[in-house]
Protein backbone atom coordinates (compact mmCIF):
# COMPACT_ATOMS: atom_id res chain seq x y z
CA UNK A 1 0.00 0.00 0.00
CA UNK A 2 1.29 3.10 -0.63
CA UNK A 3 1.71 6.40 1.49
CA UNK A 4 1.19 8.79 -1.08
CA UNK A 5 -2.58 10.01 -1.74
CA UNK A 6 -3.43 12.29 -4.58
CA UNK A 7 -6.19 14.24 -5.46
CA UNK A 8 -6.75 15.20 -9.18
CA UNK A 9 -8.75 15.61 -11.71
CA UNK A 10 -8.19 15.00 -15.30
CA UNK A 11 -9.28 18.33 -16.56
CA UNK A 12 -6.98 20.47 -14.10
CA UNK A 13 -3.91 21.57 -13.13
CA UNK A 14 -4.08 17.81 -11.16
CA UNK A 15 -2.37 16.84 -14.46
CA UNK A 16 1.03 18.80 -13.92
CA UNK A 17 1.32 17.04 -10.63
CA UNK A 18 0.49 13.72 -12.31
CA UNK A 19 2.88 13.93 -14.18
CA UNK A 20 5.61 14.46 -11.75
CA UNK A 21 4.23 11.35 -10.07
CA UNK A 22 5.28 9.57 -12.54
CA UNK A 23 8.69 11.12 -12.50
CA UNK A 24 9.43 10.04 -9.46
CA UNK A 25 8.12 6.38 -9.58
CA UNK A 26 6.79 6.05 -5.95
CA UNK A 27 3.80 3.90 -5.64
CA UNK A 28 0.59 6.21 -5.38
CA UNK A 29 -3.34 5.94 -4.69
CA UNK A 30 -5.50 8.59 -7.13
CA UNK A 31 -8.81 10.03 -5.89
CA UNK A 32 -10.69 11.35 -8.70
CA UNK A 33 -13.19 14.41 -7.93
CA UNK A 34 -15.72 15.63 -9.84
CA UNK A 35 -15.83 19.41 -10.02
CA UNK A 36 -19.07 20.59 -7.58
CA UNK A 37 -20.28 18.75 -4.39
CA UNK A 38 -17.18 16.18 -4.14
CA UNK A 39 -14.54 19.16 -3.85
CA UNK A 40 -16.86 21.14 -1.70
CA UNK A 41 -17.69 18.72 0.48
CA UNK A 42 -16.86 18.83 4.46
CA UNK A 43 -14.48 15.60 4.20
CA UNK A 44 -12.24 17.09 1.04
CA UNK A 45 -12.15 20.81 2.51
CA UNK A 46 -10.10 19.17 5.53
CA UNK A 47 -7.92 18.36 2.74
CA UNK A 48 -7.51 22.14 1.17
CA UNK A 49 -10.20 24.24 2.38
CA UNK A 50 -9.79 25.94 -1.48
CA UNK A 51 -11.82 23.38 -2.44
CA UNK A 52 -9.53 23.10 -5.23
CA UNK A 53 -7.42 20.53 -6.80
CA UNK A 54 -4.45 18.90 -7.04
CA UNK A 55 -4.19 18.03 -3.42
CA UNK A 56 -1.51 15.51 -1.99
CA UNK A 57 -0.98 13.46 1.06
CA UNK A 58 1.89 11.82 2.05
CA UNK A 59 2.29 10.19 5.06
CA UNK A 60 1.89 13.01 8.18
CA UNK A 61 2.33 15.75 4.75
CA UNK A 62 -0.46 18.00 2.97
CA UNK A 63 0.31 19.66 -0.03
CA UNK A 64 -1.86 21.68 -2.12
CA UNK A 65 -0.64 24.43 -4.94
CA UNK A 66 0.74 22.29 -7.77
CA UNK A 67 4.15 24.21 -7.61
CA UNK A 68 4.79 23.34 -4.47
CA UNK A 69 3.75 19.52 -4.78
CA UNK A 70 6.11 19.33 -7.42
CA UNK A 71 8.94 21.00 -4.97
CA UNK A 72 7.82 18.52 -2.32
CA UNK A 73 8.48 15.64 -3.87
CA UNK A 74 11.55 16.30 -5.91
CA UNK A 75 13.02 17.14 -2.56
CA UNK A 76 11.49 14.08 -1.22
CA UNK A 77 12.64 11.53 -3.39
CA UNK A 78 16.02 13.23 -4.25
CA UNK A 79 17.21 9.99 -6.20
CA UNK A 80 15.30 10.75 -9.03
CA UNK A 81 17.67 13.69 -9.42
CA UNK A 82 14.65 15.73 -10.42
CA UNK A 83 16.56 18.95 -8.74
CA UNK A 84 20.14 19.94 -8.82
CA UNK A 85 22.25 18.96 -5.80
CA UNK A 86 22.86 21.69 -2.87
CA UNK A 87 26.25 22.88 -3.97
CA UNK A 88 25.36 22.99 -7.71
CA UNK A 89 24.91 26.82 -9.03
CA UNK A 90 22.00 25.14 -11.30
CA UNK A 91 20.11 24.73 -8.25
CA UNK A 92 19.53 28.67 -8.15
CA UNK A 93 18.13 28.39 -11.59
CA UNK A 94 15.85 26.09 -10.48
CA UNK A 95 14.34 27.62 -7.76
CA UNK A 96 14.15 30.96 -9.74
CA UNK A 97 11.68 29.48 -12.96
CA UNK A 98 9.92 27.07 -10.69
CA UNK A 99 8.84 30.33 -9.09
CA UNK A 100 8.67 32.63 -12.25
CA UNK A 101 6.54 30.27 -14.10
CA UNK A 102 4.12 30.15 -10.81
CA UNK A 103 4.12 33.38 -10.33
CA UNK A 104 5.22 35.89 -13.44
CA UNK A 105 4.13 33.56 -15.98
CA UNK A 106 1.00 32.27 -14.62
CA UNK A 107 -0.33 35.64 -13.47
CA UNK A 108 0.81 37.69 -17.30
CA UNK A 109 -0.76 34.93 -19.18
CA UNK A 110 -4.16 34.83 -16.90
CA UNK A 111 -4.31 38.62 -17.33
CA UNK A 112 -3.92 38.37 -21.28
CA UNK A 113 -6.56 35.65 -21.25
CA UNK A 114 -8.98 37.40 -19.20
CA UNK A 115 -8.17 40.79 -20.80
CA UNK A 116 -7.08 42.27 -17.54
CA UNK A 117 -5.18 46.19 -18.32
CA UNK A 118 -2.71 46.92 -16.43
CA UNK A 119 -2.65 51.04 -16.28
CA UNK A 120 -0.39 53.02 -18.36
CA UNK A 121 2.92 53.49 -16.20
CA UNK A 122 1.64 50.82 -13.37
CA UNK A 123 3.70 48.07 -14.42
CA UNK A 124 5.94 48.21 -11.66
CA UNK A 125 3.25 47.39 -9.77
CA UNK A 126 2.53 43.48 -11.01
CA UNK A 127 5.37 40.91 -10.83
CA UNK A 128 5.27 40.16 -14.60
CA UNK A 129 5.43 43.54 -15.71
CA UNK A 130 4.44 42.97 -19.12
CA UNK A 131 3.01 40.14 -21.08
CA UNK A 132 5.43 40.70 -23.89
CA UNK A 133 8.44 41.10 -21.35
CA UNK A 134 7.81 37.66 -19.50
CA UNK A 135 7.60 35.92 -22.51
CA UNK A 136 10.98 37.84 -23.81
CA UNK A 137 12.67 36.26 -20.21
CA UNK A 138 11.68 32.90 -20.56
CA UNK A 139 12.84 32.16 -24.02
CA UNK A 140 16.24 33.70 -23.24
CA UNK A 141 16.25 31.53 -20.18
CA UNK A 142 15.12 28.80 -22.65
CA UNK A 143 17.57 28.72 -25.85
CA UNK A 144 20.71 27.50 -24.11
CA UNK A 145 18.74 24.33 -23.46
CA UNK A 146 17.82 21.43 -23.84
CA UNK A 147 16.03 22.23 -20.31
CA UNK A 148 15.60 25.47 -18.41
CA UNK A 149 18.33 24.49 -15.77
CA UNK A 150 20.85 23.44 -18.71
CA UNK A 151 21.69 19.83 -18.98
CA UNK A 152 19.23 18.24 -15.72
CA UNK A 153 15.68 17.85 -16.31
CA UNK A 154 14.16 18.81 -13.68
CA UNK A 155 10.90 19.21 -11.66
CA UNK A 156 11.26 23.23 -13.08
CA UNK A 157 10.75 21.91 -16.29
CA UNK A 158 7.41 19.78 -15.27
CA UNK A 159 5.97 22.81 -13.94
CA UNK A 160 7.40 25.22 -16.56
CA UNK A 161 6.72 23.01 -19.81
CA UNK A 162 3.32 22.03 -18.42
CA UNK A 163 2.31 26.02 -18.20
CA UNK A 164 3.90 26.24 -22.06
CA UNK A 165 2.15 23.21 -23.62
CA UNK A 166 -1.12 24.42 -22.01
CA UNK A 167 -0.41 28.33 -23.27
CA UNK A 168 0.37 26.71 -27.07
CA UNK A 169 -2.43 24.60 -27.27
CA UNK A 170 -4.90 27.04 -26.40
CA UNK A 171 -3.44 30.30 -27.77
CA UNK A 172 -2.57 32.25 -24.31
CA UNK A 173 1.05 32.16 -25.15
CA UNK A 174 3.14 33.09 -28.31
CA UNK A 175 3.88 29.93 -30.59
CA UNK A 176 7.66 30.94 -30.93
CA UNK A 177 9.45 28.01 -32.17
CA UNK A 178 11.95 27.95 -29.15
CA UNK A 179 8.63 27.39 -26.68
CA UNK A 180 7.27 24.63 -28.71
CA UNK A 181 10.28 22.88 -29.33
CA UNK A 182 10.89 22.68 -25.79
CA UNK A 183 7.56 21.55 -24.88
CA UNK A 184 7.86 19.07 -27.95
CA UNK A 185 11.27 17.66 -26.29
CA UNK A 186 9.50 17.32 -22.79
CA UNK A 187 6.52 15.48 -24.14
CA UNK A 188 8.05 12.64 -25.56
CA UNK A 189 9.14 11.50 -21.93
CA UNK A 190 7.99 8.84 -20.73
CA UNK A 191 6.68 9.60 -17.33
CA UNK A 192 4.52 12.64 -19.26
CA UNK A 193 2.77 9.90 -21.74
CA UNK A 194 2.14 8.08 -19.07
CA UNK A 195 0.28 10.43 -17.26
CA UNK A 196 -1.65 11.42 -20.09
CA UNK A 197 -2.63 8.31 -20.63
CA UNK A 198 -3.58 7.90 -16.97
CA UNK A 199 -5.47 11.04 -17.26
CA UNK A 200 -7.20 10.33 -20.71
CA UNK A 201 -8.23 6.79 -19.79
CA UNK A 202 -10.54 8.09 -16.71
CA UNK A 203 -12.12 10.86 -19.09
CA UNK A 204 -12.85 7.76 -21.43
CA UNK A 205 -14.23 5.84 -18.70
CA UNK A 206 -15.47 8.51 -16.73
CA UNK A 207 -18.02 9.42 -19.99
CA UNK A 208 -19.01 5.81 -21.00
Amino acid sequence: MSDIVFYTNPQSRGRVAHWMLEEVGAPYKTVWLEFGPAMKSADYLAVNPMGKVPALRHGGALLTETAAICAYLADRFPERGLLPAANDPARAAYFRWLFFAAGPLELAVTARALDWQVPDGKSGFVGFGSYGQTLDVLEHALQPGPYVCGEQFTAADVYLGSQLGWGLQFGTIEKRPCFAAYVERLHERPAARRADWLNEEHLQNAGA
